[in-house]
């Protein structure tokens, strides 16, 4: 089973994931974890990205995908290929030729779980990441920019291709971010042996 997480950027994914990731393990699953693919890009990033640098993130992104899902049975992305493609709409638009090559990419999930937007910043005063260094100069610290890319994904899933895989997202509540790892598990467990994401309609 593959499960992605889905959202912008600052939002706890990547805590979140191993929080999961731990969860799993303690119940005996063989699991791998996929984590941030873009940290390791040569080009520029976030509000800067280019369309190469995109390319790469996508590419590396599935490339590590295929990797983990060869040593592991159950693999946990903190990202998923959606979210990688914001960031190149945001500053590129949208790219046709690329979007049938993701629809077969997103189909290959078996869950999406949408992390929401809840925090007033992304590094609120006070507030450090656990799975993060205290200053953590990668990440964009623009709450506008944060902003844009939760509203494009949101957009993407109302939109075709990607219409169709909005629906079965598993979005967490904002408000029970203590209960956000057992509420994904509850979404697993309710049918695990039924794909969340390809059980869609077409």
């Amino acid at each position: 089973m593959k499960l992605a997480l889905i959202g912008t950027h600052g939002v706890g994914k990547t805590t979140l994931a191993y929080d999961i990731c731990a969860l799993l393990k303690k119940s005996g699953r063989n699991v791998e974890l996929v984590t941030e693919v873009a940290r390791h890009c040569p080009f520029p990033v976030n509000e800067a990205t280019t369309l190469e640098a995109q390319l790469w993130i996508l590419h590396a992104q599935i490339a590590a995908e295929l990797e983990a899902a060869h040593r592991a049975t159950w693999v946990l992305c903190d990202r998923a290929v959606l979210d990688n493609y914001c960031y190149l709409v945001n500053r590129c638009g949208r790219q046709p030729a690329l979007e049938h090559w993701l629809v077969k990419w997103l189909e290959s999930y078996d869950l999406l779980v949408g992390v929401p937007l809840v925090r007033e910043s992304i590094y609120a005063e006070g507030f450090r990441q656990p799975s993060l260094p205290d200053t953590d100069s990668f990440r964009a610290s623009d709450r506008a920019f944060q902003q844009r890319i939760d509203a494009l994904l949101k957009e993407l899933l109302t939109e075709p291709p990607f219409d169709r895989f909005g629906e079965p997202v598993l979005w967490l509540d904002g408000i029970q971010q203590a209960q956000w790892a057992e509420t994904v598990l509850t979404g697993i467990r309710r049918d695990p042996a039924k794909p969340v994401v390809r059980s869609a309609t077409p």
